[in-house]
């Protein structure tokens, strides 16, 4: 790759589906299928008209240089998975250009990329080759990539007849292993546990330290937050605002909450901690989290919950409270808490508020929102001086030392 040019430059970007229709490929089996299926088709297209359009992308354009990790971000239905298909030359523009400079790795869809017939082993081989590489070349990273799949066992049974979760785990493995100059990552981190997740965004940091480009599309803003210097948001198919990841995502969840509140329903306006303060320096005490509600309906038999989200957006904490009922109106919800006794760093409050019962029991959703700005707790480390042991609590120990009491029996007799 050429360092004076973009690693990815878009123009005029713009891609329109017909609503009915899917997308073809380039497989011999699909391409059979199209041409049965075609006559139906055409004859309904004939009875009916034209099939209405809809533009998945409209006029994006944007450079990312190399070595940038970019996040995507933006609601369901706003053309970031599109985009990525387009990159990955998965799909082509309707109008525009898409210019890639390099190798791309993708994990898009679970299961794109493999073939269902071929074992794990196999569909490594086979992507390896898609992307330039020698057979040696994949040889000499093919442990790592089962390895960190976790897939030993299965390397050689068809891919047909993995999990949906294995199938993830080995085609990102495939994708971050085989040394893309590029990454493109969508959502589909969400099928992994928590530990997975963790490696996953443990391995792109490894990648885009290494100079490589990533782009990652997520609905996460803690994993965004974590690994993406710059963002891209996407609304309506229409690139809405490009820059910073802290601002770009505060103007994204901004916009979000008045769109909620123009649409006529609930929404969370905003958090502090009782004092309009967002840092924690004592966290031995009591804690004081104050939330700010617009209800828009009148809440009989209603649940609030909180809960108090890591880095990985794992759960720390959670806190249910029921039956609520208030009228309509702004009002604040507070929560008070003996202490939050873990370690330093940046957490996020995710809240929900239902109607009528919660989510288990027919309750109506009114709104639900990790809320923006992050907690940051700012007290002394409390517990062990190494990361490694420190754990999440962070509490005081205290360790006494007694003389022995009695004299220990010299022999044990074992039976």
């Amino acid at each position: 790759m050429m360092g004076s040019l973009p690693a990815i430059s878009a123009r005029g970007l713009g891609k329109q589906y017909r609503l009915g229709e899917r997308e073809p490929y380039g497989t011999l089996r699909d391409t059979l299928v199209r041409a049965v299926r075609a006559p139906a088709r055409w004859r309904r297209a004939d009875r009916s008209g034209a099939a209405p359009t809809v533009w998945a992308l409209d006029d994006v354009s944007f450079d990312i240089g190399e070595g940038d990790v970019v996040g995507i971000i933006g609601r369901n239905g706003s053309g970031k998975s599109t985009l990525l298909r387009i990159l990955s030359r998965i799909t082509e523009p309707t109008r525009g250009t898409a210019t890639v400079r390099g190798r791309v790795g993708s994990l898009l869809e679970v299961g794109t990329g493999f073939h269902p017939e071929l074992t794990g082993r196999e569909n490594v081989f086979v992507n390896g080759a898609m992307l330039g590489m020698r057979r040696h070349e994949i040889l000499r990273r093919f442990d790592d990539i089962v390895g960190f799949a976790g897939v030993d066992r299965f390397i050689d049974t068809p891919v047909k007849r993995y999990s949906s979760g294995m199938q993830m785990r080995l085609a990102f493995a495939v994708a971050a292993h085989l040394e893309p100059h590029i990454l493109l990552v969508d959502e589909v981190l969400a099928v992994g546990d928590a530990e997975f997740q963790r490696r996953c965004l443990g391995k792109m940091h490894d990648v885009s330290r290494e100079g490589r480009t990533v782009l990652l599309v997520s609905h996460q803003m803690g994993q965004i937050r974590r690994l993406c210097r710059s963002v891209l948001w996407l609304d309506g198919g229409r690139l809405r605002a490009a820059g910073p990841t802290g601002e770009t995502i505060h103007e994204y969840e901004a916009a979000t909450l008045a769109r909620d509140l123009a649409a006529g329903g609930s929404a969370f306006l905003g958090w502090d901690l009782g004092d309009g303060e967002h840092r924690l320096v004592d966290t031995t005490g009591p804690v004081r989290v104050r939330v700010h509600l617009a209800a828009h309906v009148a809440v009989t038999n209603g649940h609030f919950g909180l809960g108090l989200l890591g880095v990985d957006d794992e759960v720390i904490g959670g806190w249910a409270f029921e039956p609520l009922s208030f009228p309509a109106g702004t009002r604040s919800l507070t929560v008070e808490l003996p202490s939050l006794p873990i370690r330093p760093g940046v957490y996020r409050w995710s809240m929900a508020l239902f109607d009528g019962g919660n989510n288990l029991s027919g309750g109506r959703l009114l709104e639900k929102w990790t809320a923006v700005p992050d907690l940051a707790l700012e007290a002394r480390p409390l517990g062990h001086p190494q990361d490694a042991w420190a754990g999440i609590l962070n509490l005081r120990g205290a360790l006494t030392i007694d003389r022995q009491s009695q004299a220990l029996p010299s022999a044990v007799e074992v039976r």
